[in-house]
């Protein structure tokens, strides 16, 4: 195995989370194989701490089963989950959209229009999009005006994150859409376009991890 790579920036536990996230999915690392700290040290040459933090990442995403006094061990429910949790996901990304929609995208609203170069004044002047202090989901969240519902996004977020990649222009083309129901109150359309959106991500994960 290569050494571990830390050099594109992250912690030395990202890194080894990486590595071992790759022989997860790769099939390298089987269901129900056990993880003992001491022998991932000895292979990637560092001490126990960041092994034991990459451990709690991985099991934080499901890739793991940790159990008192036993360890970790691969998960044999990953795929289940993972397909699982994503449902769960554009579930309440849709309720948040819905909800963003009824506010007018709240006390984000300016942001959410930031993020996709979406014009205010609805004169659809051409304005690059720019750079925010959250993610598009994560203003969406927040326009909801629900605490709970955005809490409860935040942790099934990170627990799919790690597999959520996006084509950027389609993205963008669905943001700048969604922006548009949000801001103008349509609220059925917002929460269509959000299920159509992540239903396209939700194809494009189960494609690259063999997940059907």
């Amino acid at each position: 195995m290569e050494d571990t790579d830390v050099s594109r920036g992250g912690s030395l536990a990202d890194a080894i989370a990486d590595e071992l996230r790759a022989d997860i999915l790769s099939g390298r690392l089987a269901s129900g194989v056990r993880l003992v700290e001491e022998a991932l040290a000895r292979r990637f040459g560092v001490s126990r701490m960041p092994v034991r933090e990459a451990l709690t990442q991985l099991d934080s995403e499901g890739f793991l089963t940790t159990v008192r006094h036993k360890g970790a061990t691969v998960s044999t429910t990953l795929r289940k989950d993972s397909r699982e949790l994503l449902q769960v996901r554009r579930g309440l990304e849709v309720l948040a959209a819905q909800l963003a929609a009824e506010n007018r995208g709240g006390a984000v609203a300016g942001q959410l229009a930031d993020a996709t170069g979406h014009d205010p004044t609805g004169h659809d002047a051409e304005r690059a999009p720019a750079e925010t202090p959250m993610s598009f989901h994560e203003l969406v969240a927040v326009a909801a005006g629900n605490d709970q519902l955005r809490e409860m996004l935040t942790t099934l977020n990170r627990r799919v994150a790690w597999g959520l990649g996006h084509d950027q222009q389609t993205s963008v083309t669905d943001h700048s859409a969604l922006v548009s129901a949000i801001l103008s109150g349509a609220s059925v359309q917002a929460g269509y376009l959000m299920d159509e959106h992540l239903r396209r991500d939700e194809r494009r994960f189960n494609e690259l991890y063999d997940l059907d």
